[in-house]
């Protein structure tokens, strides 16, 4: 087992938690953490992918947000539990080491920083679509590179400069969505001149078919469609080792995240299927968001929304390159990735960490470029279900971790775990019932997915386990050397 990260002291700042070595500094303000907690959870995928959850649920897609939004609580609630007692960049991935094995460690965060390496290549694009669509004189992957460049270099900067674009970018975010909630919640209970009463109302949750107009088995269709686009909420336990108090802000982050999910997430899927029928043309032609701003009479709907959008996508790559760039960091602290990826600069930026994960993000914008149908197609189904393994080996750790939290720093448990371990289990168990699930979907490409990410989890972990042999025949050998 690793241990216990100790307490040092960088240059012009406070103490940090970190291993020794560590070069990461606490350049992140509370107002920073905070921003990144709330704006976390509220991702592209929200305002792009909830039209086909709506189109397969009907108003039952809010069942399916409100079970993942439960599974992401408990999961996080976990994390939380550890994090508090052990802030680390390395999040899950050091705490996997500890509690389950350094294979654990290894496997999860390599997945994790692969898992975000595509999300750079997807975002990347889906923002240049965007600008292309403002300014068409510049190319598409002329964008794609500028977006990429901008905020590697922002990252380069410091950790502060991370957090200030993210603070933001986040508080755009929040702001938009609020007021989305506000404004459509007015219309929804017929409290905003000019709405169409007839069409706007509680009516829609319960017409056109009923609640669940294509039956109880749709709510775990949708819950396939809309689990990944709760992945980010773990970055604050991840930034909170570059933070001012990092017990603090693991502890506040966890506390939030219910009622973070049940506004942000529940709260804005409401207002949409309360808007329109969920079988309206306009959703699946315009999208969610685009369509229920326009049924409230908004001029230049579609282009406030791609203005959200962006917005979104910048937030998520400059969240994806620094998350990437600390896991990288992070394995190399530990001996599981090169110790260049350990070095940090003056300002404590893990300089290498950031250009090599932004370098395989460029080449996976490439690919998606000049191989969409084949290379990159692989890579975003071969990373599809990361999230659901870095959740299971979250589950599976905590139950480790609180026995051996317990034993040496019983202090330390500032967050609890609920009705520990049966909540952690049922946790696991709902996890691996989608993973289940997921085998028999072949109309959302779910067993796809599954299978492909499984093939590169079995790459990975095989990796892992002759990394540990080796690193065992070199100690037994230095031992019998030593005799």
């Amino acid at each position: 087992m690793t241990s216990q990260p100790t307490l040092t002291k960088p240059e012009n700042g406070p103490e940090r938690p970190g291993g020794p070595g560590s070069g990461l500094q606490a350049g992140l303000k509370n107002r920073h953490l905070s921003m990144i907690a709330i704006g976390g959870v509220i991702g592209a995928g929200l305002f792009v992918g909830s039209s086909s959850g709506i189109a397969t649920a009907g108003p039952g897609i809010l069942l399916s947000y409100a079970l993942v939004g439960t599974l992401v609580v408990l999961v996080m609630r976990m994390l939380g539990e550890m994090s508090a007692a052990n802030p680390t960049s390395g999040s899950f991935s050091a705490h996997a080491d500890r509690a389950l094995g350094p294979w654990a460690g290894f496997s999860i965060g390599w997945l994790y920083w692969f898992f975000w390496v595509v999300v750079l290549a997807v975002e990347a694009t889906a923002g240049a679509k965007i600008l292309e669509g403002w300014i068409p004189a510049v190319p598409q992957w002329g964008w794609a590179l500028i977006v990429m460049i901008v905020l590697t270099a922002t990252n380069l900067a410091s950790v502060g400069s991370y957090g200030e674009f993210e603070f933001w970018f986040a508080g755009i975010k929040v702001v938009a969505i609020a007021a989305f909630i506000v404004v459509g919640g007015l219309a929804v209970f017929g409290l905003l001149p000019g709405v169409d009463s007839e069409q706007a109302g509680l009516a829609n949750l319960t017409e056109h078919g009923g609640f669940l107009p294509n039956g109880a088995g749709a709510i775990l269709t949708g819950v396939l469609l809309v689990v990944f686009s709760f992945m980010g909420s773990e970055i604050p336990t991840l930034a909170a080792g570059e933070s001012e108090d990092p017990q603090r802000a693991v502890t506040k982050a966890t506390n939030s995240i219910i009622w973070r999910i049940a506004v942000f997430y529940l709260g804005s899927i409401f207002v949409v299927v309360a808007l329109l029928p969920w079988d309206s043309q306009s959703i699946i032609d315009q999208g969610s968001y685009v369509a229920a701003l326009d049924s409230l009479g908004i001029a230049n709907a579609g282009q406030i929304m791609n203005f959200i959008v962006l917005t979104s996508v910048l937030s998520c790559l400059n969240s994806g390159l620094y998350t990437a760039s600390r896991m990288a960091f992070s394995l190399g602290e530990r001996g599981d990735a090169p110790k260049a990826f350990a070095r940090t600069t003056r300002r404590g930026v893990p300089r290498t960490a950031i250009l090599v994960s932004v370098v395989f993000g460029f080449v996976a914008v490439f690919f998606n470029y000049e191989f969409p149908d084949s290379v990159f197609l692989f890579l975003v189904n071969s990373s599809g279900a990361v999230a659901l393994f870095v959740w299971l080996v979250i589950c599976f750790s905590q139950l480790r971790m609180r026995k051996i939290i317990q034993a040496e720093a019983p202090e330390k448990l500032v967050v609890r775990m609920w009705l520990f371990p049966y909540l952690t289990w049922a946790a696991a168990g709902v996890i691996v019932f989608v993973l289940g699930y997921m085998l028999t979907d072949t109309e959302h490409n779910g067993r796809t997915t599954v299978l492909l990410s499984l093939l590169v989890a079995a790459l990975v972990l095989a990796v892992a386990f002759a990394k540990q042999k080796v690193v065992a025949r070199k100690a037994a050998e230095e031992k019998a050397a030593a005799r």
